[in-house]
C-alpha cells in the first residue's frame, strides 16, 4: 500500500515499486486517478478514490478489505511554515491531522493486515529534517513530523518479535514542481529527486531489508 501515490514523491515510489514487480494498492483522496499520475492505467496499481486517510472508519474498512499486506508506505502529509505567534490552534491541529493522524491510522491498519499474513512485513513513514535538525518558523509542521518519528521508533520496538520492520525516511527539500515554483532561485540540482528518495524507501520496504528497524534515515541530498 502506498498513500499519497498521486503526489510527486508518490509517483516516484510507485514507479520504483512497479519496476520491481510489486502490486500497489493506492488509496486516494481524489475521486479518480489524476491524468498527471504516471502510473495511471497500470494493471499493477489498484487505486481506490474518495478516501480520507484521517477518517478511522474509512481507513479500517479500506485496509481490512485488502489482501494481507507485505509493505505499507505512508507518504500523505502537509506542510506549513508560520512563526509560533501567528500559528493558530486550528493550524496546529491541522498539521497533526495531516501528518501524524494519517500515519497512525495507516500504521495501525497495516499491522492488523500483516498479522493476517505469515511473513511479517515492512512499514515506511516520512518524517522531516527539522525533526533531527531543529528549525524555527514551522513549529506546527515540525511537531507533527516529530510525532511521526516517535511513532516509527516505538512501533519498531513493539513489532520486532513479529518481523514487522518499521522505519522512516527524513527528507530535506524534495525536487518537485511545487518546491521549484516556491524557490525558483535555489540550486535545484542539490535537492534529492523523488526517484532517489524512492530507492531508499523501496529498500526499507523490501525483503532485502532484513535488519534495519527503528531508523530515521536522512535523505537530504546536498542541501
Amino acid at each position: 500500500m502506498v498513500t499519497g501515490a498521486t503526489g510527486a514523491l508518490g509517483g516516484g515510489v510507485v514507479a520504483t515499486l512497479l519496476a520491481r514487480g510489486a502490486t500497489v494498492h493506492a488509496p486516494m483522496m481524489e475521486a479518480e486517478v489524476p491524468p498527471y499520475a504516471a502510473w495511471r492505467g497500470s494493471p499493477q496499481v489498484v487505486a481506490a478514490g474518495g478516501l480520507a486517510l484521517d477518517d478511522e472508519a474509512q481507513v479500517s474498512a479500506y485496509v481490512g478489505g485488502l489482501p494481507p499486506l507485505w509493505a505499507s508506505i505512508h507518504l500523505v502529509g502537509g506542510f506549513a511554515m508560520t512563526p509560533i505567534a501567528d500559528t493558530t490552534l486550528a493550524a496546529f491541529r491541522q498539521q497533526h491531522t495531516l501528518n501524524a493522524v494519517t500515519a497512525f491510522l495507516c500504521c495501525r491498519e497495516a499491522v492488523r493486515s500483516m498479522r493476517r499474513g505469515s511473513d511479517g512485513g515492512r512499514i515506511v513513514n516520512v518524517a522531516a529534517r527539522p525533526v533531527l535538525t531543529p528549525t524555527g518558523g514551522m513549529i506546527a509542521y515540525t511537531a507533527a513530523k516529530a510525532s511521526v518519528a516517535s511513532l516509527t521508533q516505538c512501533l519498531a520496538i513493539e513489532l520486532n518479535a513479529e518481523r514487522i520492520l518499521v522505519n522512516a525516511v527524513v527528507p530535506s527539500l524534495i525536487d518537485s514542481p511545487a518546491n521549484r515554483a516556491a524557490m525558483p532561485g535555489a540550486d535545484h540540482a542539490l535537492w534529492p529527486t523523488p526517484v532517489q528518495l524512492a530507492e531508499a524507501i523501496a529498500f526499507l520496504a523490501s525483503p532485502t531489508n532484513a535488519l534495519t528497524s527503528g531508523a530515521l534515515v536522512p535523505v537530504y541530498g546536498r542541501v
